[in-house]
């Protein structure tokens, strides 16, 4: 309650109806003696606790007396929410006593304020003034600004998922609506009150007043197509495994209803994509195939029937996800396409595991390499041409059972001769495979079944896509589309979505140059996080960290023009499994069927698992903790009470695929730096002449990460440390906790084409800072360890190809090495800020700044298939809150709010 409101209320000796509906959305806070007594800091909590829906984290919690759990309920009122109370009496009463033109201000004031809270359009109330507000509180309000025309309703909001509140999923955000120009509130049926002051938003040019931190400029384009000529997107989905089926098989009926419900249910994620192994992958107890009689060319013992699938239970759990879809989403379809990790061992080269004298392989696991199928892939090959009927089987025993598969892929990860079920390729002869018998094949007998080539990861894409989709190929006249996966393909699993962005964007430039038709689908096939799952970690932090990372990857993949995004597993046990390899991994949904009532404490693992407990029998973190500890934790106790574990990368999930629907198209977005120069950063707090980079622990500080040019926020993956033997140097920890020490390499990646991380040592670049005008702040900075010492090189800004889609230019462009004549070479860095800049790009909108990966801030902006519904995702992957503007097509104020740290919002417009 501010003091105008609480000198009133003390005049009427009642609260203000203003001051009813604050303490009904945040809770009573303070009384108006506190108010009335001159208490200058209870008033200005109080002003907090009106201004500001929502902050999401501890921290802001604290420091606005609001408990965490209210702020972003999904309760409290929100967009579009009709208040039903009559007008205040209050007004009438100061009406017939007003004795000075102060109290007939104080009236028109407080009447506009309520008299518009209980219009019968449901707007929510507006500020009385911004700067009331901005001098005592941090965090900017939710407020959305709308024409005189536009009528709101309860389809615009905006939900947010926070690790502050993490209990609280897609909980709706309370915000105040503004309007652009003058206009009149309905206060009663036969009276109009006009706004007073400035409480409306009345010039176009008018800019929001900054609060304590300032506001990233979040710059959107709805009337533009980032890919126009390109199909939409077709949605997102999750692979069908066995061991998904058999862990869905454990729940009771209950537990199988809420599996397919939060799936692909209205309610839930509403998946539209999924993933059908061809044959046993890792991911099964044991390899199995459906012809497994040795030299049977004509596939005549082929099991039409695909048995071993319905027993499993995957065909019935298709049926019953193909049902949810029809059932759910009247629009939308359950496109199914399948992938091959090995033919029947009969059909491969031996390995080298199998005897010398082995004529053909003796399991389905591993691969020798180049190429793993016996004759080769010729034209002669009788084995490849066996291989390719088996996919036309294949595809009509699914059809059989009313599963009509839309794709296939030639081969799961065909670089990688792996220990699990394997089959490897290079890009000439997986050409030769398509070109002399797969494609012909599904030529002749499924038309209508669309191929999918690669299916691995970014790093070599390009060069699979230029051998490949050639049009003096004739591998290229049959394929349609091309699968990627997310992983960083070594041994740091939290590399895994971090890496390739670039590639994704020199992907699409090659389909461009090579003359490949714009149908060329580009669909994200795989991803997952190991080892193990969130669950039995039991780290929230770790948890929470695997959900942004899907986010990340998800909008970063769409904005570079990707048709769809298909994770790995729906559903695992409690420890990633079962995998017949020990390979756990996580997935957003967990069986956990003897927790259905109410346990806890119990070590107990599905017959089917092999692998274990890592740690051994008790280990488990989450199985130890009660269901009310594990709903704290963002693991509602509803569906543990079913036997499922929901995990917090489910409800990031949700934030894209419930609302960016098949159909749908990406537009430019990107989060910009502040308005107010070099030194005002969305994160960094400059006191004095000390500069603190905000944000929190870089988590990015690791070997292998590439280096991006990105708008300017102050943050932590945007401060570097220029060492005195000439080393940019960065630090911070990884999920775990662990210091890392990271330099910028001296050489590019051979698969990326610009630098990454290294080690501080030999490998790290040393650079002489080189002034390139007296008295100017440019600089080159020049290699003095090059392996080249014929030319001098520098450091450079790499435009990204496409244009940098939906992002644009200044959204991830490489750092590179090459000549140091041209604006690509000059750099400025600050001392005090630690921020390396480039002004390559001033004229696209700005300097950018040398980050590790990207920066915490992001966002996505997407258009749906009739281009009226418009959906906006914010991402923060930083522990401190950021401020944003919102703005629009030609930068009109579309909204202004903050994000919680570790949070994602989904603005619904």
């Amino acid at each position: 309650m501010n003091k105008l409101t609480a000198l009133v209320s003390k005049k009427v000796g009642k609260k203000s109806q203003y001051e009813e509906i604050a303490e009904a959305t945040y809770g009573a806070a303070t009384t108006d003696k506190e108010a009335l007594d001159g208490n200058d800091e209870s008033i200005e909590r109080e002003r907090s606790n009106l201004s500001l829906p929502t902050a999401g984290n501890d921290r802001a919690a604290n420091a606005m007396n609001i408990s965490p759990s209210r702020m972003s309920s999904s309760t409290g009122t929100g967009f579009g929410q009709d208040i039903e109370e009559t007008p205040p009496s209050l007004c009438l009463y100061l009406l017939r006593n007003a004795a000075s033109v102060t109290i007939i201000i104080l009236l028109t004031i407080i009447c506009a304020l309520s008299g518009e809270r209980a219009s019968t359009r449901g707007e929510a109330a507006d500020l009385v003034e911004d700067k009331m507000t901005a001098g005592s509180i941090k965090w900017r309000p939710c407020q959305i600004y709308l024409d005189n025309d536009l009528e709101w309703n309860n389809k615009k909001q905006l939900l947010q998922t926070s690790l502050g509140d993490p209990s609280t999923h897609w909980g709706q955000v309370p915000c105040l609506v503004r309007k652009r120009k003058p206009s009149y509130s309905k206060f009663y049926e036969d009276q109009n009150w006009n706004w007073f002051g400035s409480s409306t938003f009345s010039s176009d040019k008018q800019e929001p007043i900054e609060y304590g931190q300032p506001s990233a400029q979040i710059r959107t384009n709805f009337g533009k197509k980032a890919h126009p000529n390109r199909q939409p997107i077709m949605g997102f989905g999750g692979a069908f495994t066995e061991a998904t089926a058999l862990n869905f098989m454990t729940l009771n009926k209950s537990g199988k209803d809420a599996i397919i419900e939060l799936l692909f249910g209205k309610s839930g994620l509403g998946y539209t994509l999924g993933r059908v192994p061809m044959n046993s992958c890792d991911f099964s107890p044991k390899s199995y195939n459906f012809d497994d009689v040795e030299d049977d060319f004509t596939l005549e013992h082929f099991d039409n029937h695909v048995e071993h699938d319905v027993m499993s239970g995957m065909i019935g759990m298709m049926l019953q996800a193909d049902g949810k879809v029809s059932d759910s989403w009247p629009d939308d379809r359950l496109d199914l396409f399948a992938s091959p990790w090995s033919p029947p061992a009969w059909m491969k080269k031996p390995t080298q595991k199998d005897a010398w004298d082995a004529v053909h392989a003796v399991n389905m696991t591993n691969s020798p390499e180049p190429n793993c199928l016996r004759e080769g892939t010729g034209p002669d090959s009788r084995y490849a041409k066996s291989w390719a009927l088996y996919f036309s089987k294949f595809v009509s025993a699914y059809k059989s059972w009313g599963l009509n598969l839309f794709a296939v892929t030639v081969q799961n990860e065909p670089e990688f001769p792996a220990p699990w079920e394997a089959c490897a390729y290079n890009p000439d002869n997986q050409a030769e495979f398509i070109a002399n018998h797969l494609g012909p094949r599904l030529d002749e007998d499924h038309p209508d079944v669309k191929l999918l080539m690669f299916d691995h990861n970014k790093d070599h894409a390009v060069a699979w896509g230029e051998t490949i989709l050639d049009e003096n190929n004739p591998a290229s006249a049959y394929v349609d589309g091309t699968a990627i996966h997310w992983y960083a393909g070594g041994m740091d699993r939290l590399l895994d979505g971090a890496l390739g962005q670039p590639n994704m964007h020199r992907f699409m430039s090659m389909l461009k140059y090579q003359n490949v038709s714009e149908d060329h689908l580009i669909l994200g096939s795989e991803a997952c996080h190991c080892p193990t799952t969130g669950y039995y970690g039991g780290d929230i932090n770790v948890a929470w960290a695997r959900a942004e990372r899907y986010a990340h990857t998800i909008l970063a993949d769409l904005a570079a023009g990707s048709n769809g995004w298909v994770e790995w597993n729906l559903v695992l046990d409690s420890i990633g499994g079962p995998n017949h390899l020990g390979n756990l991994c996580d997935s957003p949904l967990l069986a956990v069927p003897y927790r259905a009532g109410g346990e806890h404490n119990i070590s107990w693992l599905p017959d089917f698992e092999h692998t274990g407990y890592l740690n051994g029998p008790g280990t488990s973190r989450g199985d130890s903790r009660t269901r009310e500890e594990l709903n704290s934790m963002g693991m509602p106790a509803e569906y543990i009470d079913r036997g499922v574990i929901v995990q917090p990368m489910y409800y990031y999930m949700g934030h894209i695929s419930r609302h960016v629907r098949p159909g749908s198209r990406a537009v430019p977005a990107l989060v910009d730096q502040s308005n107010l120069g070099p030194n005002e950063r969305t994160f960094r707090e400059i006191v004095g002449n000390t500069s603190v980079a905000g944000g929190g622990v870089n988590d990015l500080a690791r070997v292998g990460i590439e280096l991006t040019l990105w708008p300017c926020e102050g943050s932590t993956r945007q401060v570097w440390e220029f060492s005195k033997d000439g080393r940019l140097q960065v630090f911070g920890h990884d999920w775990l906790g662990v210091p890392t020490a990271s330099c910028v390499s001296k050489t590019p990646d051979k698969s990326f084409g610009g630098l990454a991380l290294t080690t501080c040592d030999h490998l790290a670049a040393s650079f002489d800072m080189s002034v390139i005008k007296e008295g100017g702040d440019s600089y080159n900075m020049i290699l003095t360890n090059s392996i080249e010492k014929e030319a001098q090189i520098c450091l450079i800004a790499k435009p990204l190809e496409s244009n940098g889609g939906a992002y644009g230019p200044r959204g991830g462009a490489q750092v590179t090495l090459g000549e140091c004549n041209g604006d690509a070479a000059l750099f400025e860095f600050n001392k005090m800020t630690g921020e390396l800049t480039s002004s390559l790009f001033e004229n696209e909108g700005g300097d950018v700044c040398m980050t590790t990966g990207w920066p915490f801030l992001q966002v996505g902006g997407f258009i749906d298939r009739n281009e009226g519904k418009k959906t906006v995702v914010i991402l923060n992957e930083a522990s401190d809150n950021a401020n944003y503007v919102l703005r629009g097509d030609e930068g009109d104020i579309l909204m202004t709010s903050s994000i919680p740290g570790h949070s994602i919002q989904t603005l619904v417009l």
